[in-house]
């Protein structure tokens, strides 16, 4: 049974901490603030899987799931922000959120590739030097 106070309070928790994490950076503190947003994307995706297989609570599924997942790829969890992605692309969010979620996924698959071509370049890098 889905009790939606239980969401919304997991969601405002989560702003909250997305709030603090803002002041903390720009008060000089990068450590606080990457722990006040992974803390917040905790929360953030806790509240979003509640909704997982609840399809008739569009647009709030999606909107959860694209805040989530862009609280995750703020915390360098690439895989994360896909998966969440995914679940948010699996029902049936309004067509504008499904392009910001789209958008998103993108943005995710750009990082992944950057990434990925950064560590070759290392890998490469070690293996001339060794």
């Amino acid at each position: 049974m889905i009790v939606v106070e239980d969401i919304q309070e997991l969601h405002r928790e989560a702003m909250d901490l997305v709030e603090m994490a803002f002041i903390a950076k720009l008060k000089g503190d990068p450590e606080s603030a990457e722990n006040l947003l992974r803390e917040a994307y905790k929360k953030e995706s806790d509240s979003a899987k509640l909704l997982v297989d609840e399809y008739d609570f569009e647009p709030t599924r999606s909107i959860l799931y694209r805040s989530a997942a862009s609280l995750a790829m703020e915390c360098n969890d690439l895989q994360g922000a896909e998966e969440l992605i995914a679940f948010g692309l699996s029902g049936n969010p309004p067509e504008e959120i499904a392009e910001e979620l789209r958008d998103l996924l993108e943005k995710v698959n750009f990082q992944t590739r950057k990434s990925s071509k950064s560590s070759r370049r290392n890998i490469g890098r070690t293996r001339r030097f060794a």
